[in-house]
């Protein structure tokens, strides 16, 4: 887990908090005219548009009830916009309201198909509860939207997806495609590691690997189990002792209880 300086926390904090009072207070000034019930006006939509903007604020600060208000502020505006549906999904699924959050991501995707937000939080969750084939499909049409600002971790998430199918050269080309579109990922140049060292490719295994640890400590973040086993296997592989020592002891310093720590230790016996 990564820790905030206290003083960068209550920034940002400070900063969220004072965004979330500007829009309120747009919002409370906000003149709109009536159209009879059958069409929504520019500035109803443009109102609709800002409390589901300020929905996703109170629900990334965690206040699930102040993001509910505003998800229902706009769904009194318009009761077909898709993204309410979605943020409506993620409480539902924060809250631990599995097939609530089921309904209206599908609800979300039925109202608008090209809502890639939608369909890659989506696939998120089915990719959480092991629905695999539904993930896929799901990341499979949104990958296809070029305009999405998030597409390299669709692709990413595909190649997660593919793995857990068993389909591991469409996993490699996504992972590929991934890094084509954002060379600062982690999770794709760990996996297409993983992918090489299996298909016994290991020059490009340990190459895909060093791409993870360079960005790995640029963004300062942890090692995972999965990350330490195959830095194990792939250095073991070219006889980096000392680095296969230092991965050996944090492996079983910190994850004694993984999966990937009984992997380690049914090596070491057959070694």
């Amino acid at each position: 887990m990564l820790f905030l300086e206290f003083g960068k926390l209550f920034g940002k904090k400070r900063a969220s908090v004072l965004a979330l009072l500007l829009l309120s207070s747009m919002l409370s000034t906000c003149v709109t005219t009536t159209t009879g019930g059958f069409m929504v006006d520019a500035s109803e939509e443009r109102a609709a548009a800002d409390y589901i903007k300020l929905a996703l604020a109170y629900f990334d600060n965690s206040d699930m009830p102040g993001a509910r208000r505003h998800v229902s502020n706009a769904l009194d505006i318009d009761d077909r916009i898709s993204d309410a549906y979605m943020v409506l999904a993620m409480i539902f699924q924060r809250e631990g309201d599995l097939e609530l959050a089921d309904s209206n991501y599908q609800r979300a995707i039925r109202l608008d198909k090209a809502n890639s937000s939608a369909r890659n939080n989506y696939a998120a969750m089915l990719f959480s509860h092991e629905r695999y084939q539904e993930s896929y499909e799901q990341l499979e049409v949104a990958a296809n939207d070029t305009g999405y600002e998030g597409r390299s971790l669709v692709f990413e998430g595909l190649g997660r997806s593919a793995l857990r199918l068993d389909r591991q050269e469409d996993a490699k080309a996504a992972f590929l495609r991934a890094l084509q579109l954002n060379e600062n990922l982690f999770i794709a140049p760990l996996e297409l590691a993983l992918i090489y060292f299996d298909q016994e490719e290991y020059l490009p295994a340990r190459q895909y690997y060093q791409n993870y640890l360079t960005t790995i400590a640029f963004l300062k973040l942890p090692h995972t189990p999965r990350a330490l086993l195959a830095g194990i296997q792939i250095e073991g592989y070219f006889q980096n002792h000392e680095f296969v020592e230092n991965f050996s002891l944090v492996l079983t310093t910190l994850y004694p209880t993984s999966p990937e720590y009984q992997v380690f230790q049914r090596l070491n016996d057959a070694n």
